[in-house]
This record gives structure tokens, sequence and C-alpha cells, in this order.
């Protein structure tokens, strides 16, 4: 009779503190960044800088929002959630993309009046050295919770640095404007910047909104990561052990896998399961954060073993 060995939920304690840590600086850089642009748009008046604001202020909001996703998904499984939390980033990210929108609609209907009637800005390049120092610590900490986000797997994170990517490109682009407008006197550029900046930021909003969607709809692990899970399979079976169906799912930094680990016939149910808690051990040392099911079926039943231990006879 075919055994399944159940999935316990993956711990991955050692790396859940990081995330939340980040988090945490993630609202403090915020708000250092927003009083800076504050301060710039202030002294200059600039539509274009009012934008920028109005960015920052999404950033900081999702940045609190981010903390309380990262702090949610590294709770462990219980009776209620017996999978674990991990999809709370999830909704982090969405809420993010979704206040991304409301920011750009804000930035387009300001836009709309000073297209109407351009103003002249005041200390411009006081507000261009200002926001240029804020637009600085923006991308240093771009980098740091993209490359935290990444190496954690955190969609929490990964979403609010590569919003912070799209701030840093449109600061760039912003104080580039405003260079032009005082060069030239074109007042108009201003509110056409802002404008520019409204579409980058949808654009950022859609892409964190699809890769959000995607985790919620229990997309499949990424082809370098199943790859790796076939790899650690092999690794801990003989060429007498089949792997058929193997299935994965991502829920933030956690991956679930499931397969049918096919033995031959004339193995007790003590051999047959000592495999499949090998194989489980070894995946778990491999891949951090992972919850295995495996399915232990008889090649009798399933279909004959063959040579190419963790090869997949028959795909689902």
């Amino acid at each position: 009779m075919p055994q399944t060995t159940p999935a316990s939920p993956p711990a991955d304690a050692s790396g859940a503190r990081v995330p939340i840590d980040v988090a945490v600086g993630s609202i403090g850089v915020g708000i250092v960044v927003l009083g800076l642009k504050i301060l710039a748009y202030s002294v200059t008046g600039s539509i274009a800088l009012y934008s920028d604001v109005l960015e920052s202020l999404v950033n900081l909001a999702t940045a609190v929002a981010t903390l309380v996703a990262v702090r949610v998904a590294a709770l462990p499984a219980d009776a209620t959630y017996p999978f674990g939390h991990h999809k709370a980033e999830y909704f982090s990210a969405v809420l993010e993309a979704v206040m991304i929108g409301v920011a750009a609609m804000l930035i387009l209907r300001e836009a709309r009046d000073a297209l109407v009637l351009p103003r002249t800005m005041t200390a411009p390049f006081l507000g261009m050295a200002i926001n240029a120092a804020a637009a600085g610590i923006n991308g240093l900490w771009c980098v740091v919770l993209v490359g935290h986000g990444r190496r954690h797997r955190s969609p929490a994170l990964i979403a609010d640095g590569m919003h912070l990517l799209a701030d840093l490109a449109s600061s760039v682009g912003v104080l580039t404007g405003i260079a032009l407008a005082v060069a030239t006197g074109w007042w108009i550029v201003d509110p056409l910047l802002a404008v520019i900046v409204a579409g980058c930021i949808l654009w950022s909003g859609w892409i964190v909104l699809e890769r959000s969607l995607g985790g919620l709809m229990d997309v499949a692990a990424p082809a370098e990561r199943v790859a790796e899970i076939r790899r650690s399979i092999a690794a801990a079976t003989d060429d007498d052990a089949v792997v058929r169906r193997l299935r994965t799912r991502t829920a933030g930094r956690a991956t679930f896998v499931e397969f049918h680990l096919v033995v031959p016939g004339h193995l007790s149910v003590a051999a047959a399961d000592a495999i499949a808690a090998a194989v489980e051990t070894r995946l778990r040392a491999d891949i951090p954060a992972i919850a295995v099911m495996i399915r232990i079926e008889p090649a009798t039943e399933a279909a004959p073993a063959r040579t190419g231990g963790g090869a997949e006879s028959k795909s689902m």
C-alpha cells in the first residue's frame, strides 16, 4: 500500500530575523528621505519635486506594511495555519502596488493644474542639492533591500527595494529636468516631468503587483530551484528509486515540494520509509525553508523502477 511521509513546516528561524531588522531599517531611512524631499519641495515649489515627496510618502507607508508582513511571515506554523504564514509578505507587496497607484493619481492631478498655469521655481539649486542627497540615500538602501530580499527570498523586501529603485530613477530624471528648466526658462518642463514620474511609478507598481499575484496563486518554484531539488533527491537515493509527479510551489521564503518516490516492491515498509527519510533530510540540508511531502509507491504499483536515481519517469 502506498505510504506518505507528512510535510513538516519549513523551519527558517535563523533567516527570519534578518528581514525583520532590514524592514525596521527601511522605516528609519524612509523618514530621513521623506524629510529631505519635503524640504527640497518647500524651497522650490517644484511640481516634479512634489511628485518625489508623494513617492517617498508611499515608500514610508509601505516600509511599515513590510515590517508587519515580515513579522507575520516569520511566525511558526500553528493549528490554524499549518503551512505557515509566509504568504503575508505577498499581501504587503499588493498593498504597496495599490499605494503606488494612488500616489500616481495625486501627482497627475497636481501636474494637470501646473500645466494649465505654469509656476516658476524659487531656489532651484538648493532644492536640487537636497533632493540629490535624498536620492543617494535611497540608492544605497535599495541595494541593501534587494540584496537581502533575494538572499532570504522575501517578496516584501524585494518589492520595497524595486520601488526604491524606481524612486531613484525618477529622482534622477527630476533633477535633470529641473536643471533643463532652469537653464532654458521653460517652466512647463516641471509639470511634464511630474507626469513622466507618475507613469514610471505606475509601471513599477504593476511589476510589483504581477510578482505578488504569482505568489498568491501558488506559482511553481523557479527552474533553478527545481533543478536543485532534483539533484538533492538524486544524491540521497540509489539507482533503484525513481521520482514521479514532482510538484513545487513557493510562499515567501518557503518552498513546498511533493512527489511520488517509487521503490522496489520487495522492500519492507521500514526500508522504504528509511529511503524517504534520507531524501527529506538531504533536501532540508541543501535547501533552506523547505517543506517536503513524499508518497512512497512500490515499483509494481506505479511503474517499473529503473536506473537513474532522482530521475522522473512520469510527469503530471
